[in-house]
């Protein structure tokens, strides 16, 4: 791919954006000390669900309080709000079929939602390092604790929010692959040396041997099943127009296996984080017994470990998934662009008998789907009750599946604008 003039700038244009993304991730905010933020971070008070996942999707710049500290969270949040919109707000579903005009006009929302969640985290983020719940520790982080540091503390966080946005939109335009997907994948990415090495350092080259092993084999099962699809065969119709017949052509509906992606996943983990974040803010004064809400939050619900906690994740995340897909596949929609074009499934009336099919067809295939989410979402804490990996654990559940996703969709567009150019992929 380097032998081609243009792939080459595309490839070196999206790595210089992606090391600056990283730069800005250890750059500190200002009114934050630097040395301070280390010698918490060293003593070990932030392991645990609530921290490592809020902190995988900024590449570790939330709990280095950095320029960069909320990452890409907040433009996913908001993605998947305006999508969520769509089935609420019909002014939002006539943009999306407007064409590339109205999607603009979407991305345009997502933008500014962005930025609304961004000065919200920013504000709740700036607090709790302010009162040290955030890397639980008692050395104070923000030696001038002012109005006036806590304020440039906020806007330049959400700052960083939209020039990360904007690094993102570089990359879509003039780089190769989705931008924002491209910033996700690094952020997880970076995090895996780290987390292997903790597991070589605390568990020994036994268990760091079967980490790998174990990685590959999910890695395999992930691709496997993301490229697997359930193709609903549809016939068009010949019509004469003039004096040329067209249509007669058979075709088919794409279904994936895992049509909702890590959606469910970041719902469901996103649900069982909020009892954590409920007890750092009630937690009790000095002297003080936690109450008996607090103390059975604690026991079910502190760590992933108990199977209260993995039974609840798994079934949060089947029924996340159904609901994800129900409100993203509409069969009505796709039954009726079928009968405006002549098309139609054979051995299935047009119309509501088509609509039922693909409603049923959809059911089908969502629940192995919605299985294999559950399965992959629940990888690192079974492997932390059982070969002891603690929660440096790297290869299972959200990460894994975007890494997975992400890869394969760069993958597909180097090979496509290769075999414009050379007629041969990536992989030969």
């Amino acid at each position: 791919m380097f032998r081609t003039p243009d792939l080459r700038r595309k490839i070196w244009f999206t790595i210089g954006i992606i090391t600056i993304y990283r730069i800005g991730a250890f750059i500190p905010a200002p009114g934050v000390d630097y040395n301070a933020v280390q010698a918490c971070l060293d003593m070990g008070g932030t392991d645990g669900g609530l921290y490592n996942f809020v902190n995988m999707f900024s590449g570790g710049a939330m709990l280095q309080v950095s320029l960069f500290a909320l990452g890409i969270m907040p433009y996913i949040t908001a993605a998947i709000i305006v999508q969520l919109l769509r089935v609420v707000i019909p002014r939002f579903e006539a943009l999306q079929r407007e064409g590339p005009q109205g999607q603009s006009k979407l991305t345009q929302y997502t933008r500014y939602i962005t930025i609304a969640l961004a000065t919200l985290q920013a504000t709740t983020l700036v607090s709790m390092a302010r009162s040290g719940a955030l890397l639980q520790c008692e050395i104070p982080i923000i030696p001038q604790d002012n109005l006036a540091t806590i304020l440039l503390m906020i806007l330049v966080m959400t700052s960083g929010v939209a020039v990360i946005m904007w690094l993102g939109e570089q990359i879509t335009e003039r780089g190769v692959g989705n931008g924002m997907s491209i910033l996700i994948f690094v952020s997880i990415a970076a995090g895996f040396p780290g987390s292997m090495a903790a597991i070589w350092t605390t568990q020994g080259w036994q268990t760091f041997t079967i980490v790998c092993l174990i990685g590959l084999t999910i890695v395999a099962a992930v691709v496997f099943v993301e490229q697997s699809q359930r193709r609903v065969p549809v016939q068009y119709a010949k019509k004469q127009v003039g004096r040329r017949t067209v249509g007669g052509t058979s075709t088919y509906i794409p279904i994936k296996v895992n049509m909702a992606g890590v959606i469910p996943v970041i719902f469901s983990s996103s649900v069982l984080m909020l009892p954590q974040v409920l007890m750092q803010f009630n937690e009790p004064a000095p002297g003080e017994e936690p109450s008996q809400i607090a103390q059975w939050i604690q026991q079910y619900f502190g760590t992933g470990a108990h199977p209260v906690y993995m039974v609840t994740f798994f079934l949060l995340t089947i029924g996340f998934t159904y609901f994800y897909v129900t409100i993203t596949f509409n069969p009505n929609e796709v039954a009726e662009n079928m009968r405006k074009y002549g098309g139609f499934i054979p051995g299935i009336r047009a119309g509501r008998p088509t609509e039922n099919y693909l409603a049923y067809v959809i059911s089908r295939i969502t629940f192995p789907g919605s299985l294999y989410l559950g399965f992959i979402a629940l990888i690192p804490l079974i492997a932390f009750v059982l070969i002891g990996a603690d929660q440096d654990f790297p290869f299972g559940g959200t990460s894994i599946l975007i890494m997975v996703g992400v890869g394969l969709t760069t993958v597909k567009q180097i090979n496509a604008q290769m075999e414009q150019r050379n007629y041969e992929g990536l992989l030969r």
